[in-house]
């Protein structure tokens, strides 16, 4: 029996040491276009990374970049991550994949890759403005400064040099055409090394075919497991609702739905409109630990105090305003990273973005708004939701109060009681009236003594 136990315990201890001793490397695929879903993907990828207890993260990186905004994000997460981040650059790492690779802590390239080309450009592929390029170059710079300085023995171990682990001049020149280095690259062109290039001035530590090579080779672990990460469908979903574009679409439908709604009684479609889109912008913030509560019934809030100034405050106050403020402010923290009440460590980059999409959002159901109120009832799929119809005197129509000035004088009964507005009989007719002087039963013989505003005013006769 002794025997036995001494036996389980050295298979325990065996296997339990063999465990201990094997190393737990964390892949994450990056091969889209960079955005809101890559973006996700990441965020995901690390935070499972870090439960898993990884001694390290393998970015797989294939793309031709994407949105600064996804790019800066993903940069900083890198950046901050406790574990050591690695790029394995499968080809292409242009633009922000080149901004993601730098943030690295180390770069390996496949023959035949290229990491730069990081300058801003719009949507038709022409470059932005300077004002878009000068925050890309600090962003670039800024990435590359974060890896600080190596000290390099030269003359045999002699001498020293200090200089930095990646050169931030070279960062700025995959941005900017002007920048000019010796050997390296000419004014009027933008800078994009090929992997030789690349590990010759730095940008690389080593030019591999995969990645069991950069595990085994470059980090000596003999026993190690990959694990991949495997985004699920609320992960893309995810990915698309906090999209900024979308995001700024949802707004829009929050703010037309809330404006429409308030403009008709009853509750109908706009609101139902409003709601879907403000559930579907708070509910992945909220998940992701963007939104929160406070956050959310501060737009909650926002909503009754415009619901208050409308239906029972006259005019647009003090209510109306706190209601428009509470809305705005909901919108836009809930895209801040804040912990609570906290701010201080919200980049300012980060408020910018998020009041620019609440921004375009509003700016657009504005002038949407405008638009549509023009042609609702004219012509357009919203023509059904107005009256067309157009009551002129061409058309036979006349104001009410003039086809009743006839019956100034005219004597008749009470066909109800007058308390003190009801409806009485002449000739024949019923109409609406009011009691000059106190109530009047029904039945009881009355007198019109004035007309106006189509209203009949009588008196007990």
């Amino acid at each position: 029996m002794k025997k036995t136990f001494l036996l389980f315990l050295a298979t325990f201890f065996i296997c339990w040491s063999s465990s201990a001793q094997q190393k737990k490397v964390y892949q994450i695929d990056i091969n889209t276009e960079i955005g809101s879903t890559s973006w996700v993907y990441l965020q995901e990828g690390l935070n499972e990374a870090s439960r898993i207890g990884a001694d390290l993260v393998v970015l797989h990186l294939n793309t031709y970049g994407g949105t600064v905004v996804h790019a800066d994000s993903m940069r900083m997460a890198i950046l901050n991550h406790p574990t050591p981040v690695v790029a394995f650059i499968d080809m292409n790492a242009a633009s922000a994949g080149a901004l993601i690779s730098i943030a690295c802590d180390s770069i390996y390239m496949r023959k035949g890759s290229s990491i730069g080309a990081a300058t801003v450009v719009g949507q038709t592929g022409e470059a932005m403005p300077d004002k878009y390029q000068s925050y890309m170059r600090s962003t670039m710079r800024a990435t590359a400064e974060a890896h600080g300085r190596d000290t390099l023995y030269i003359n045999e171990g002699r001498d020293t040099i200090v200089q930095w682990k990646r050169d931030p001049r070279i960062a700025e020149a995959m941005v900017d055409e002007r920048i000019y280095i010796e050997g390296i690259i000419d004014t009027g062109k933008v800078l994009t090394f090929t992997a030789e290039e690349a590990l010759k001035h730095r940008f690389c530590e080593a030019i591999v075919e995969n990645i069991p090579e950069i595990i085994e080779t470059r980090f000596g672990y003999d026993d190690y497991s990959i694990t991949l990460f495997k985004p699920s469908v609320w992960d893309s979903l995810k990915g698309f609702l906090t999209n900024p574009a979308f995001q700024a679409i949802l707004i829009l439908v929050i703010i037309g739905g809330i404006y429409f709604e308030l403009q008709t009684p009853g509750i109908g479609f706009p609101l139902l409109a409003s709601a879907i889109a403000a559930f579907l912008y708070f509910t992945p913030l909220f998940i992701s630990g963007f939104a929160e509560y406070w956050e959310i019934l501060l737009f909650i809030a926002g909503v009754g105090l415009l619901a208050v100034e409308l239906f029972i405050l006259p005019g647009f106050g003090v209510a109306g305003i706190s209601g428009v403020i509470f809305i705005l402010f909901g919108l836009t923290l809930s895209l801040i990273d804040n912990v609570g009440f906290e701010f201080e460590h919200v980049e300012l980059s980060q408020i910018s973005r998020a009041m620019l999409t609440v921004l375009a959002g509003l700016i657009t159901a504005s002038v949407l708004l405008i638009y549509l109120s023009n042609k609702i009832g004219k012509k357009g799929f919203l023509r059904e939701m107005a009256l067309n119809a157009t009551m002129d005197k061409e058309s036979g129509f006349e104001p009410m109060g003039a086809s009743l000035n006839h019956l100034k004088g005219a004597v008749g009964t009470t066909a109800t009681a007058l308390r003190p507005s009801g409806k009485v009989l002449i000739e024949g007719e019923r109409y609406d009236a009011v009691s000059m002087v106190g109530f009047i039963d029904a039945n009881e013989p009355i007198k019109v003594t004035k007309v106006e505003n189509a209203q009949l005013y009588v008196v007990k006769q």
